[in-house]
């Protein structure tokens, strides 16, 4: 192959390949559109559970008891 047509190819090829990225990235961000919202709506979620489950049984008063202990040894209080 002469030299003319390799930088012909090549330029081709390149050409193509970014068409082909441009199409593809524009692709994916329409199909990625407000997926982060509905990520931080699940965390949301999760967490609401979380703290309700935590007020409503015994088991948010001995966390709360554990930290508060944690807390006053740290700071040189009374703690156990």
């Amino acid at each position: 192959m002469n030299r003319w047509a390799l930088q012909r190819y090549t330029d081709a090829e390149v050409w193509l390949r970014t068409q082909a990225d441009r199409a593809t990235t524009r692709l994916k961000s329409r199909a990625d559109s407000g997926q982060t919202s509905f990520e931080y709506l699940g965390i949301a979620v999760v967490i609401a559970v979380i703290i309700g489950v935590l007020a409503t049984t015994g088991i948010g008063d001995a966390v709360q008891t554990a930290i508060l202990d944690a807390i006053s040894k740290i700071s040189g209080g009374n703690g156990k």
